[in-house]
């Protein structure tokens, strides 16, 4: 799998998220038929029109814009709201950021360093702002980096079904880096390091690899 971004896209150009095809493909297809075959019959215009409409949705909803990245011990992997900020037993701080289906849906890594484990742990599919998302369907993520073990959880919701990893164990990957699609929508939360405090707070807005997490 690849380990670094895209060479040659120039920064503000937007393209599409990895592991979309599936979805995006036939329904592309399907509309591109349905639109031909009006030139037959109108009638097939009942077909065609939500066709190229939910094409078009898919396309703004799987965009991936180029970004440079922000500046900070950690920074969001995700595009969204902050959900909450709570102190862990363990003495770390969880950051959840709720994506709404209009968000980006591509993560980014929160800091610089080695993928250590990626594990796929299956779960249901409530909505992720509910409570008892945290048994939902979820990628658990560790990176080594200078700050030690940093753990991120990717966690699919009522719409989002499908968590795609980009990398896997043993990868290296730069702070922004991107690691992987939520299809539609869903949380994604964050562990700070026992004694780094949040530097966002509960309803702030964050945008992924530019939003600083960690207090200066």
């Amino acid at each position: 799998m690849p380990t670094s971004e895209a060479a040659g896209s120039p920064r503000g150009s937007i393209r599409l998220a990895r592991g979309v095809s599936p979805w995006l493909a036939p329904t592309a297809a399907a509309a591109a038929v349905t639109t031909l075959l009006t030139r037959r019959s109108p009638k097939w215009a009942l077909a065609a029109a939500p066709l190229v409409a939910l094409t078009g949705g898919m396309l703004w909803f799987f965009r991936d814009p180029e970004r440079a990245p922000g500046h900070g011990r950690v920074i969001s992997p995700a595009d969204g709201v902050v959900q909450s900020v709570d102190p862990w037993p363990d003495g770390r701080t969880r950051v959840a950021i709720f994506m709404s289906p209009l968000n980006v849906h591509v993560n980014r890594a929160p800091v610089a360093g080695t993928v250590t484990a990626v594990e796929h742990v299956p779960g249901g599919f409530v909505p992720a702002f509910n409570k008892d998302s945290d048994k939902n369907e979820r990628v658990v993520w560790h990176f080594d980096s200078d700050l030690g073990d940093i753990e991120m959880v990717q966690i699919a919701g009522a719409v989002a079904r499908r968590i795609v990893p980009y990398l896997a164990a043993g990868a290296k990957v730069a702070q922004g880096e991107r690691v992987g699609l939520i299809r539609l929508g869903s949380r994604v939360d964050v562990y700070l390091p026992e004694g780094i405090a949040s530097a966002v707070t509960v309803g702030q807005k964050t945008v992924a690899g530019v939003t600083r997490l960690d207090h200066v």
